[in-house]
């Protein structure tokens, strides 16, 4: 129930329209954040305040930025006639057997945008060419690594993708531009837009992919796509002599998503095949009796666990690097009281002390569990990706910072589809990993958007080759007008943002806010999103924007707190007494490398997480507790 209250003066007019659909309870809330945002202090308030200033701000996106798109169709059905994944997401959702399965509506976190620019306000190829193109690489120092680069795919393609339709867009450069693109004109297919049944959300777009984090990056998302990774004896996955994919007749990789592959999301797939395969061995160990299917559900629901485990407490540690954050993600998996204490007398507290996995059962806070079409937007990052891939000498001595020589940089184009396959059958899947961990992936940041990918094959869902190329940077801006996503003011607003009122609000850069001005005049509302995260001042740690993060914040918690079976259904009933230890002894990417390559961290390996620069520092030793630590 809104309640209607005389705003403070602090409250930026712009954000009026929000608070009046507020109850008084979450106004009081959206006060407290508003005010500290309004001074910029959260990510500098000791960890603890800032932990519960991202409580808070959570709390809100939780009511306000969570939008069902379509109706909810499904049936009810008995839980325990499926306490396991199965191929294509149904049967998860507690009530509802269709929610979170391939094929359904992407949700939203906000309205569709309610701008009157037109679709090509600015063009979308003039945009690419002038504030993204990569001038010279920008890398992100030892923060992030090529590792932790090929792991956002990794993970993207576990999570979704648009189905397409059968009609195709042209895109023409611009004469003002066309001299400096490598495409004076491309093709590609739009996303189907599909009636919703709805009549706040009239139109929306399906997600040919499992929304859930259930592994489906290398289980498939469908039957047909799960029988063809599969060997059918003892639960395990295909996999070839020398650890890496086989390979179909075509030369394409057998695995559970194939579109756009190269050779560092292959190596990826390849390493948690290697993961599953060994927790079949440990289960076929422990568990004699089990056959091949029991063996693979169980080994399935372990190792998607043990991927959401290093996501939530590894990977996104290294991208937001602050105190706050690894306080705010370990609570996410273990609560305020901690591992110790939830490995002892288990989740008996709540989502606040022990943690969102292991809740009695899934929360969806009234909206069923989907992915977002803003989510997808925020979690665009080509400019991590560098023009070469730096290979290092494995078979020289390591200094003492465990660095090793360049033994040579091959294109990035020659890394890609079927040719980077041949490439990474030829480097071998521990100097690929070695040198990946050892090379700086591109800085999310203007300027920097790989040039090659401006003129790039793109494959379909089977992995073939398309007929068009593409120029990806303009298409990026292309699919957030084309599928409503709010450019950046307005969506910095539903997110109950502080928005921009000059240029000099999101940048101290006078060349960016030159270059912003160029293509945008002055009218800060017609900022696209991309260009809007990209331009934005980075809070210390941060490899990506604030405003892409309180999407991440939200999100986050939700793939966790919507699954069955990472809540009701995560104990060692439904994973195995072994397989439950398995996930608890698991915490980061190390472990998993250091199962399979036993000696590959220890020699080549200087730092605390394997996505950081391997030879750089080692995380400092904190004597203070984590709680009572500043910011950063």
């Amino acid at each position: 129930m809104a309640f209607s209250i005389s705003l403070p003066d602090f409250v930026h007019p712009q954000l009026h329209h929000v608070v009046a659909k507020m109850s008084l309870f979450d106004t009081i809330l959206f006060y407290v954040v508003h005010l500290v945002d309004k001074f910029d202090l959260w990510h500098r308030l000791p960890v603890l305040l800032g932990a519960a200033y991202l409580g808070i701000r959570r709390h809100l996106h939780q009511r306000y930025n969570l939008l069902h798109v379509g109706k909810v169709n499904g049936k009810k059905y008995d839980t325990e006639e499926f306490t396991y994944r199965t191929a294509d997401g149904t049967c998860n959702h507690p009530v509802d057997h269709l929610v979170g399965s391939q094929g359904t509506f992407f949700g939203r976190n906000m309205l569709p945008s309610t701008s009157s620019y037109a679709l090509l306000e600015p063009h979308p190829v003039t945009v690419a060419t002038k504030l993204l193109e990569r001038r010279k690489y920008t890398d992100c120092g030892g923060q992030f690594n090529m590792i932790a680069c090929a792991w956002v795919q990794f993970m993207i393609h576990d999570w979704n993708d648009h189905m397409e339709d059968t009609e195709q867009v042209e895109l023409r450069a611009p004469q003002e531009v066309a001299a400096r693109c490598p495409l004076k004109s491309f093709k590609f297919l739009k996303t189907k837009k599909l009636p919703t049944g709805s009549p706040d959300l009239k139109f929306g777009h399906l997600n040919s992919r499992t929304p859930w984090w259930d592994g489906s990056v290398i289980y498939g998302n469908n039957e047909e796509g799960m029988i063809r990774v599969r060997r059918f004896k003892d639960g395990k996955l295909r996999v070839s002599g020398d650890g890496l994919l086989e390979h179909d007749d075509k030369g394409i990789p057998i695995s559970g998503d194939v579109r756009n592959y190269w050779a560092g999301y292959s190596l990826l797939q390849a390493l948690f095949v290697k993961e599953h395969n060994a927790i079949c061995d440990m289960l076929k160990e422990h568990y004699p009796e089990f056959d091949d299917e029991k063996v693979y559900r169980h080994a399935r629901l372990i190792t998607s666990a043990v991927i959401a485990k290093i996501h939530t407490i590894d990977w996104t540690l290294e991208l937001v690097k602050t105190n706050t954050l690894m306080a705010g993600m370990r609570i996410n998996w273990y609560g305020l009281l901690g591992k110790k204490v939830k490995d002892l007398i288990g989740p008996k507290f709540g989502p606040v002390l022990s943690g969102l996995v292991g809740l009695k059962k899934p929360r969806d806070h009234g909206t069923p569990y989907a992915l977002t079409e803003e989510f997808v937007s925020v979690y665009r990052m080509h400019s991590l990706l560098p023009d070469t891939i730096v290979l290092r000498d494995l078979k020289s001595t390591t200094s003492e910072d465990k660095s090793l020589p360049i033994q040579d940089e091959i294109p990035m184009r020659e890394m890609i589809g079927k040719e980077g396959e041949k490439n990474l059958s030829k480097i071998g899947m521990e100097q690929m990993l070695v040198s990946m961990g050892h090379q700086s992936c591109g800085a999310a940041t203007l300027w920097n958007f790989p040039s090659w990918m401006r003129n790039l094959v793109p494959h379909d869902i089977d992995g073939d080759d398309r007929p068009d190329l593409i120029d990806m940077a303009a298409l990026d801006i292309y699919r957030d007008r084309e599928r409503g996503i709010p450019r950046y003011n307005e969506f910095r607003r539903n997110l109950l943002m502080v928005p921009i009122s000059k240029w000099e609000d999101l940048t101290d850069d006078e060349e960016v806010i030159e270059a912003l001005q160029e293509v945008y005049g002055d009218d800060i509302e017609k900022l696209d999103l991309q260009v809007g995260l990209h331009a934005e001042k980075k809070i210390k740690g941060f490899a990506i924007s604030e405003t892409a993060f309180f999407i991440f914040l939200l999100i986050a918690s939700r793939r966790l707190e919507a699954d069955r079976f990472f809540t009701t259904d995560f104990n060692s009933r439904t994973y195995t007494e072994k397989g439950f230890e398995w996930v608890n002894k698991t915490e980061t990417l190390k472990d998993v490398i250091d199962r399979n390559f036993p000696e590959m961290t220890e020699k080549y390996m200087r730092c605390t997480s394997a996505f950081s620069v391997w030879s750089s520092d080692p995380d400092p030793k904190h004597y203070l507790p984590l709680y009572l630590r500043p910011a950063t």
